[in-house]
């Protein structure tokens, strides 16, 4: 099944405000990329691989698609 193109209203209908989207979209491209750069080290426990298939390199996209699939959750601590 394709993904829907994210437009900034379906980003920001996925948190409180449009800040609190940028946020976790950017947590989450900075997850990847450190999960694809410790491939080669053998050490990806810490991060989660991408959870959608995608064609894509870019990291901030890939996060992007996983928002749109609904498959980030986010919690506050505390």
């Amino acid at each position: 099944m394709p993904i829907k193109p994210l437009d900034i209203e379906d980003l920001t209908g996925r948190a409180e405000n449009i800040y609190e989207a940028i946020v976790i979209l950017l947590k989450r491209a900075r997850q990847i990329n450190s999960y694809y750069h410790n491939l080669g080290e053998g050490t990806f426990d810490e991060y989660p691989p991408p959870m959608v298939d995608t064609g894509s390199k870019n990291y901030l996209k890939i996060a992007l698609d996983e928002i749109a699939a609904g498959k980030i959750k986010y919690r506050y601590r505390g």
